[in-house]
């Protein structure tokens, strides 16, 4: 006997006419909002799959987000699908409100996302994560082994030296210095995360005070 009032059912069930004669199979099911058959070439098809579940503003700071080399308007709507004249609307408009960094050339305006602003987003984001206090504690061991198997303190102590460095040997020097950003990052955003409960703790305590209580009813 089935619970209708289980959360995990439907809230509502079809009607006999609704119900297919023939039984549903998993060839019926389309995960997708546009015809493949339309497409001989899959990044044809991924593109407009792409463009019928996005708008050109998502699809514009999408394409910037990831743009760390600066790009003219026209090689971002190239990417976003979008004309040139809607791409640079949309970018000047980030650039105003310090999203995105422009400069002239002689061959025109370049765009590129603003490195300050794509750092603290990444902090913010990672200051949300449940496993903060983990991930730091694995990118410190990560670097203590490290600082063991070269026996330094410093990645550019290795990089420097005299010694002829292996290709496995520079590939870690290159891991070594990513492990350290990462943990620049993550304690920032430790960090950034202390700061705000803190703010959080006063306001909640400054909001208990008598002089700050509503007024009863």
């Amino acid at each position: 006997m089935t619970d209708d009032s289980s959360p995990d059912g439907p809230d509502e069930f079809p009607s006999e006419e609704e119900i297919p004669d023939e039984p549903v199979t998993v060839d019926d099911i389309d995960p997708f909002s546009v015809d493949d058959d339309d497409f001989a070439d899959i990044d044809d098809f991924a593109a407009a799959e792409w463009k019928k579940q996005s708008t050109a503003d998502e699809r514009i700071r999408t394409v910037i987000n990831r743009t760390t080399t600066p790009k003219s308007a026209g090689d971002i709507a190239d990417t976003a699908l979008v004309s040139e004249t809607k791409a640079r609307t949309t970018l000047n408009k980030l650039a105003e409100d310090g999203l995105v960094r422009s400069h002239q050339t002689d061959a025109g305006k370049l765009y590129g996302r603003d490195p300050e602003w794509h750092l603290l987003k990444q902090i913010k984001q990672l200051a949300g994560s449940n496993t903060l206090v983990d991930q730091i504690q694995r990118v410190k061991q990560e670097l203590a082994a490290y600082k063991a198997k070269y026996d330094g303190s410093d990645p550019e102590e290795l990089l420097i030296s005299d010694t002829e460095l292996t290709q496995n040997e520079l590939d870690d020097i290159s891991h070594w210095r990513t492990a350290e950003r990462e943990l620049s990052h993550l304690r920032a955003a430790y960090r950034f995360k202390e700061a705000k409960e803190q703010v959080s703790t006063v306001t909640e305590r400054g909001d208990r005070q008598p002089g700050n209580q509503p007024p009863l009813q």
